[in-house]
Order: C-alpha cells, then structure tokens, then sequence
C-alpha cells in the first residue's frame, strides 16, 4: 500500500510569459512505498527543477532518475516512479518558448527526457539551488517567473510564421490539414516539415496526432461520450480513436479516463 501524498500549489505565469508558459507549479510528495503513473503525451515541454528523491522515468529513450529534467514533445506515453521525498517546480512551456529559452532545435528533445544542465546549461543548477533555497512554494513560484522572463526575453525570437502554424493545428485540435498550411506560408511541404522540427520538434502531422489526441481525452474527461468524442475530434471512427489512444497512451480511452480519476495517471490540465 502507498501512503503518503502530494501537495501543489499552481500560478499562471506574468504577462510577459505568457507567450511562452502555459503553467507554473511547485510541488512536494512523499511516499513510503513506490508509486507508478503514466504520464500520456500533451502539448508542451516541460522542465523539471527538482530537490530531492530523483524521479524514475521510463519511455522512448530508456529508462532513467533524474530529480531535473526537461521532457520534449513525445508521441507516446512516459511511465515514472516517484520513491520518498521530492520537491520543486514544474514549467510547461510552449514550443515558442521552449526553442526561446533552450536556445536548441528541439528536434533534440522530442521524444526524450534529458537532465535539465543538459538543457540549459550551469543556469539550470544555480536556479535549482536558488529555487531549493526559497522554503515558500508561491514564493518559488514568483521567483522561477522571473529567472524565466529574463532568460527568455534575452534570446532571440523563434519565426512567427511557424508559430502560426501551431496556432492554426491548436486551435483546430490538430485538425488543420498539412498540405494547407504550407500553401497558406507558401513553403514546401518539406520546408515546413524541416521548420517544425527545428521550433516545435515533431513533424506538423506527429505534433497534429498529439493535439488529436489531448482534444479528446479533454473531451472524454468532460463526460463526453467515446462515440461523439471519435467524430468530433476527426477520427474515422471509435475504433480508429481506440488504436491511437493505445499507442500513445498504453491503454483504451475508457481506461485513461478511470486511471486519471482514480489517481493513477498525472494528465496536464
């Protein structure tokens, strides 16, 4: 039996941020025994400044601890095990604000999980120290925003048409055709491939097959029904919405759904 729990407190990022940040939260668990979850694909990339127990991870790119890290856009799921006493702060970020504040095409980190230096650099290690140094979780919070917002707003600025590109797949839930999209930009098929991986790290259909995906677990967890999810969300059907759910997730959407509410799973959002 596990005991013990999690407790989190969440912001949304400064103004200046949110371009780039979707959330800030800063988080302490303790568990006497192992606790597996499953963390399925979502749209963002997300960094990790952690203090204490590291945190097992195993996907795509094997299997490894690392108490900070950042975890590109992955097209299936990550499983970790949380053993004894951790703390910190979690930043998911935009790709834009990713390829912003990394500084790397992020075709580097899709698909993996790597340690946060490996990522950023001797910054990351100063900030886990100065984030590890601050016993308040909003002050954390407040304090990773800005360490954030001057790093970011050094770097250059990511090409804002590929940034409306990832608009037009978000705000379509994927559903934006490819092909339309770079006629829109008047760009190759191959150029925008080349341009999405560089800036968000999938290809536009891989990171549309996410979004896909994100769109109707957001619906099923709604209460929306698997039939009426699969039309709405441009699957040919059920069964089609089904295999996708299983690659990516490892499980059948009903299952998603009920290991998310029992606690099993840790969904963005």
């Amino acid at each position: 039996m596990t005991t013990g729990g999690l407790t989190y407190a969440a912001a949304e990022p400064s103004p200046a941020l949110r371009p780039y940040v979707r959330q800030l939260s800063a988080y302490s668990e303790r568990y006497d025994t192992p606790l597996e979850r499953r963390q399925p694909p979502f749209a963002g990339i997300v960094l990790i400044f952690g203090f204490g127990a590291p945190l097992g991870l195993d996907g795509p790119g094997g299997a490894r601890r690392l108490a900070s890290f950042a975890g590109g856009l992955h097209e299936t799921y990550v499983d970790t095990v949380t053993t004894g006493a951790a703390e910190g702060v979690q930043v998911d970020l935009t790709p834009a604000g990713a390829r912003r504040l990394l500084g790397i095409p992020l075709s580097e980190l899709a698909n993996r999980v790597i340690p946060l230096e490996e990522a950023l650099g001797p910054w990351a290690g100063t900030a886990v120290e100065r984030l590890a140094g601050t016993g308040d979780r909003r002050a954390r919070l407040a304090l990773l925003d800005g360490l954030l917002a001057r790093r970011i707003h050094t770097a250059p600025d990511p090409d804002p048409r590929v940034g409306w590109a990832w608009s037009r797949l978000v705000a379509t839930g994927g559903a934006a055709g490819v092909a339309a999209l770079a006629r829109e930009l008047g760009w190759s098929h191959r150029h925008l491939v080349a341009r999405f991986r560089d800036q968000i790290g999938l290809t536009p259909k891989a990171a549309a097959r996410v979004l896909r995906f994100e769109h109707a677990l957001d619906r099923l967890r709604g209460g929306a029904r698997p039939a009426d999810t699969a039309a709405a969300c441009g699957y040919y059907d059920q069964a089609h919405m089904n295999r996708d759910f299983r690659t990516m997730a490892g499980v059948s959407p009903g299952e998603l759904v009920r290991s998310w509410t029992a606690g099993r799973a840790i969904v963005p959002g």
